[in-house]
This record gives structure tokens, C-alpha cells and sequence, in this order.
């Protein structure tokens, strides 16, 4: 407490003090974000009295500009802090700030000017290999209607057996399906188009869900179809997925679209070229692949132990 009267006045810390009692209070948020909040706002603090010569008081933070948010952001990156913790830092301001503004004490419009730092994108884990077979087979399948039981069977065998997005999956049409077909024409981000080998695990599959789906499936119309006849949508097999998470003891992580993730790395730890797997992923640059398939150093150095002629002595 020594230390929080150095860097603010009394007045500051008692709101301070408030603050985070409302929070607990009303907003019930949990012991772990009420620390992290105050530890934020600490160090907000105290970098404000380095930053204005003095202890921070509420005509302090009345002045402040987006610049002085900035700096503090640059203060806590120079000390190594990356963007969720600088978009936590910001967010915990916010709040105080906000605070203070409905008690007509400060006005926050410094702290809103100031954009939060971009956050990372968080990719799905893969599955095993064995728990993405398990996924796609035929006996995992939940439904005990045998037409929808074998149609998410195909869907799931198409998500990574071909990496397909689930949307592009489910905007497949019989005709792209043909009988002898062995390969697969995708239109996907961007109406980019790209062909992607058809194995032929996928396209039992896909037979199986034709043989015994009860509706008239035209060439030209959707291939994968719901209870009623209509488009099969997104949410019904994200709704199995969770289904089987719970029966199975699968990860939270495991979705959809991690079974195209997992036919990304699955690919490139059986030895896939870089290349190629962007190239069956349907992604503009080969970084977007490398970050998708989680390529690592460990993983680099063994391809190149392998591969390189000067690897091996002698």
C-alpha cells in the first residue's frame, strides 16, 4: 500500500479501491481477472509518476491523450509483454477510466482513442491420428437414423481426408462427386479454385450417404442434406462434433475445422511438402500454412537432418 500512495494521490486510490469492489461485487468476475486488474492499473500508476514527474491524481488523468496510453503500451512491450497482455492491460484501464466517467470525475475519451494491440490468431489443436479416424468412421457415428449416421460420416471423412473447410464441404454438389471421380474441384476463399486428390476412403463414404440418403439428390443441388431435405448447415455438425467430444472424451479443441488442421499436419509429419499442403489448403501464402501446420524448429532440423546432403558426416 506504501508503494500505490507514492504513485497516486489518496483520492485516486480510494476510487481505485472501489473500482475493483464493484467488480467483485457486481460483476462477480473472477479472483484471477480482479488481480490482473489491479496489477494493470498499478502499473499504470507508476509509470504515470515517471511519466508526469509526480503521483498520479484524477486532474492528471483528466489530461491524459492517446500518446500517453501509447507510451505505456510501448513501456510494457519493451519489458516484454505480449498483445494479450497488453490488450488486458488496456481493457483494465478502460474500465477504471469508465468508472471514473460515470461518477463524472474524469472523461475516458484518451484511453477510447487508443487502439488495442492485434491480437494473435488462435488456431484449433489437431486431433491424433487415431482420434480423427475414430471421428470420421463409420461406428462413431451418433445418429440412429442410418442415412444421417453414414451423411456425417462423409462430411467428417471430407474434412480430413481432404482438408475441406466445413463450408466448402457442405457446398459440394453430387455432380462434384461423380462416380470414378479422383480428384476434387473446391472453390474456396476468394473463389479461388484448387483440386485436391479424392481418396478413396472419401468416396466409399460419400457413396454409402448416397445409397441411403431418402431425398432426390440432383446433380446440381447440395450435396449433404438436413432431416427436412434442405442444405445440411454448419451448425448440426458442429452440434455432433460436440456430441462426440462428451462420448469420446475428445478436447474442447476438437471442432470441424481442426479435422482440416490435423490433415495439415498429419500430411507434413508423414513427410508432406510445405508447397504442396498450401496448395491443397487453398492458402495464398506459404507463412499462413507454416503457422496452420504449427511448423516448429525441432521440425525443421529433422527434415533437414533427412533430406540434406551434408547433414549426415562422412
Amino acid at each position: 500500500m506504501n508503494e500505490l500512495l507514492i504513485i497516486a494521490d489518496h483520492r485516486l486510490m480510494a476510487e481505485r479501491a472501489a473500482w475493483l469492489e464493484s467488480l467483485a461485487r457486481e460483476r462477480r468476475l473472477s479472483e484471477h481477472t480482479l488481480d490482473a486488474y489491479e496489477r494493470d492499473t498499478r502499473q499504470f500508476l507508476a509509470f504515470m509518476t515517471g511519466h508526469l514527474a509526480g503521483p498520479t491524481t484524477l486532474k492528471n488523468i483528466e489530461a491524459l491523450r492517446p500518446a500517453d496510453f501509447r507510451a505505456f503500451l510501448a513501456s510494457r512491450r519493451k519489458e516484454g509483454s505480449g498483445a494479450r497482455s497488453l490488450g488486458r492491460n488496456l481493457a483494465g484501464l478502460r474500465s477504471l477510466l469508465r468508472y471514473l466517467e460515470k461518477k463524472g470525475l474524469v472523461n475516458a475519451a484518451g484511453a477510447g482513442a487508443v487502439r488495442s494491440p492485434k491480437q494473435p490468431k488462435s488456431l484449433p489443436k489437431p486431433l491424433s491420428d487415431g482420434q480423427a479416424i475414430k471421428v470420421a468412421s463409420d461406428e462413431a457415428q451418433m445418429h440412429e437414423e442410418p442415412w444421417i449416421a453414414a451423411r456425417d460420416a462423409a462430411v467428417f471423412t471430407l474434412l480430413y481426408g481432404c482438408g475441406l473447410r466445413i463450408s466448402e464441404a457442405l457446398d459440394l454438389t453430387p455432380a462434384d462427386l461423380h462416380a470414378g471421380a479422383t480428384t476434387l474441384r473446391i472453390t474456396g476463399k476468394g473463389n479461388k479454385t484448387r483440386m485436391v486428390p479424392l481418396l478413396s476412403v472419401v468416396s466409399e463414404a460419400v457413396a454409402r450417404y448416397k445409397a441411403l440418403c431418402p431425398y432426390h439428390l440432383a446433380d446440381d443441388q447440395p450435396l449433404f442434406r438436413g432431416a427436412r431435405g434442405g442444405k445440411l448447415q454448419q451448425a448440426i455438425i458442429q452440434r455432433t462434433m460436440q456430441k462426440m467430444r462428451g462420448a469420446f472424451g475428445l478436447p474442447e479443441t476438437a471442432t470441424p475445422h481442426a479435422l482440416r488442421h490435423s490433415f495439415a499436419t498429419h500430411l507434413l509429419a508423414g513427410g508432406g511438402d510445405l508447397r504442396t499442403i498450401q496448395e491443397l489448403l487453398g492458402h495464398a501464402s506459404l507463412s499462413t500454412t507454416q503457422v496452420y501446420t504449427g511448423v516448429d524448429s525441432s521440425r525443421l532440423l529433422e527434415v533437414y537432418d533427412r533430406a540434406h546432403p551434408r547433414a549426415c558426416p562422412g
